[in-house]
């Protein structure tokens, strides 16, 4: 049996992750070269690791997934690294059943979160402030 090896993005915001993922293997998650179970903060590691543990298939043990991902703040990493994991799995497994269930736990998995920040305008600090008026 040769080995699979299926390359996959995820983007979040200003962050982009590039998973690459090998079938059959040891079954190492890295991201950036260090070992999920290292991966801190804690909060980013365990959304990461759900991805994977919703996934109830056999072949997820032998999967070996090596991820890159640069730009973008903690948190935004953390959510284009789960992308790009979710979409590799289901390239790999690749059944409407994976699909429902990625679908069923969070719909932004494969698709994506197109949500960004608005820009500011004039006349307040921020996008949607404003200066206040006072007419007495």
């Amino acid at each position: 049996m040769s080995m699979k090896v299926i390359q996959e993005s995820g983007k979040r915001k200003a962050a982009i992750a590039r998973a690459v993922l090998k079938h059959p293997a040891k079954g190492q998650v890295k991201i950036n070269n260090v070992p999920l179970q290292l991966y801190e903060p804690e909060i980013a590691r365990l959304r990461i690791q759900e991805v994977i543990e919703i996934v109830n298939h056999p072949k997820i043990e032998k999967c070996d997934i090596n991820v890159r991902v640069k730009g973008g703040g903690q948190m935004g990493q953390c959510d284009a690294v789960r992308i790009a994991i979710a979409k590799s799995i289901n390239t790999l497994i690749g059944t409407k059943t994976i699909e429902r269930t990625f679908r069923e736990y969070d719909d932004s998995l494969l698709s994506g979160d197109s949500r960004r920040t608005e820009p500011k305008h004039f006349g307040g600090k921020k996008a949607r402030s404003r200066r206040q008026k006072s007419f007495r």
